[in-house]
């Protein structure tokens, strides 16, 4: 049986046999004896996003009393969910995304801890996940930005659109007039000023 530590980008953590192309954590939210989740989705407003491998360590899955193993299709799937890049083990990437952030939402010298701060209330409605309006048409969207359009998420990258599932994405023509931003705005503004997101090989077809 799969355990429950796979992100969606609704920021919804699910059970499935799909791992996908990233970890990474919101902190402890895990009892380590039955390797399932706590009632809490999250013990720190620093949402990460980690490199599956590094340095060779190797970490028996929720397991510990330490952070949650949470898993991700691909990076555009974490950031629409409220994670940014870990600082630890992707720095040049944190890097990259602290510059792009700064550009895009016009503020100089920030600390990830002011990213995070501001994901934080961009992320979270009342414990539940915070939808935004689209203030711009579809067309003028960055690669890499998610939306929502009823029950289903969906990847606008290359002026495509394509619909997420755990396993991938696949190629739709589908219209999303009345879809809603999933990826928080402060991050759109991100991708809008030059970082490019990971994304998973069904995207790049």
């Amino acid at each position: 049986m799969p355990l429950q530590n796979r992100v969606t980008p609704t920021g919804d953590i699910i059970s499935t046999p799909h791992r996908g192309m990233f970890t990474g954590n919101r902190g402890i939210i895990h009892d380590p004896a039955t390797r399932t989740l706590l009632r809490k989705r999250w013990s720190s407003p620093a949402w990460l996003t980690c490199t599956c491998e590094f340095r060779g360590r190797r970490r028996e899955v929720m397991a510990t009393q330490s952070w949650t193993e949470l898993f991700f299709l691909d990076e555009a799937t974490a950031l629409a969910a409220g994670h940014r890049p870990c600082f630890y083990c992707r720095r040049d990437d944190a890097n990259r995304f602290r510059e792009s952030w700064e550009k895009g939402n016009r503020v100089h010298d920030v600390r990830m801890h002011d990213i995070d701060t501001v994901l934080h209330h961009e992320r979270l409605d009342h414990g539940r996940k915070r939808l935004h309006v689209l203030m711009v048409p579809l067309d003028q969207l960055p690669d890499g930005a998610m939306l929502q359009q009823g029950e289903e998420s969906f990847l606008l990258m290359r002026g495509r659109t394509f619909l997420w599932s755990a396993a991938g994405y696949a190629a739709v023509e589908r219209q999303l007039g009345e879809a809603t931003l999933l990826t928080p705005p402060s991050t759109l503004r991100t991708l809008n000023a030059g970082y490019t997101p990971v994304l998973h090989q069904t995207a790049r077809l």
